[in-house]
């Protein structure tokens, strides 16, 4: 891929990556103010402005390697993790279950809505406008839009993944019954390194790409 394609695909990702992120990171933090944990709200998290929630790495420098390395075929992303208390809760396992799926369905949610401005707004709008508002906007608009369902439904499914700390994994931790709870929870340390072999044997992607096609297929873009 040359340069200025990447650059071009970096340009178009860039928003959605940065609104996906911000947005997971803010409903952990909002469901979790609402069951009583204000920790995130007190340290500033539960802002819609991305700053708060940039890491350098997971936000900048990890998106661009794998745009860069893939040729564009997949980029990922990620935000400092907002801080949650779970003794602040009146049930810390509920709680900590209800925070952590919080990020998966806002991703879907956002995913969905890109969907509906996708073909309700900006198709009908591209089929009555003339052709050079078609190419300087409503293109480039076209593939934020396109760019914003995959990077949420590939955010969403792969903290779906039930290893600890992945969304995924605290939620199982809140579903299973107290002993094998506290027994699963164990792996936790060393949930990171899990998840890298998963990623690197590619059978992360046997979870993944089963939940993205079922969401493109539900939003007829499969």
């Amino acid at each position: 891929m040359e340069t200025t394609e990447i650059i071009r695909g970096l340009i178009v990702s860039a928003l959605p990556i940065l609104i996906a992120i911000t947005f997971h990171e803010v409903s952990h933090g909002y469901v979790a103010f609402r069951l009583g944990d204000p920790t995130a709200k007190l340290l500033g998290r539960l802002t819609l402005n991305p700053i708060a929630h940039i890491d350098l790495f997971g936000t900048v420098i990890m998106p661009v390697l794998l745009y860069a390395m893939t040729d564009g075929r997949f980029i990922f992303g990620y935000a400092k993790p907002v801080p949650i208390n779970p003794m602040n809760f009146k049930n810390p396992r509920k709680g900590m279950a209800l925070s952590a799926a919080a990020g998966p369905v806002t991703n879907i949610l956002l995913a969905t809505a890109s969907v509906i401005l996708f073909k309700f707004v900006l198709i009908p709008m591209a089929a009555l406008s003339p052709e050079g508002m078609r190419e300087t906007v409503l293109k480039p608009l076209i593939m934020i839009l396109d760019a914003s369902v995959k990077m949420n439904l590939v955010l969403a499914a792969f903290n779906m993944i039930p290893i600890p700390p992945l969304d995924g994994g605290r939620v199982m931790t809140g579903l299973l019954p107290s002993k094998q709870a506290l027994s699963f929870s164990k792996i936790e340390p060393f949930g990171f390194i899990i998840v890298l072999i998963l990623i690197y044997t590619g059978i992360a992607s046997m979870f993944i790409l089963p939940v993205i096609i079922f969401f493109l297929k539900i939003f007829g873009m499969y």
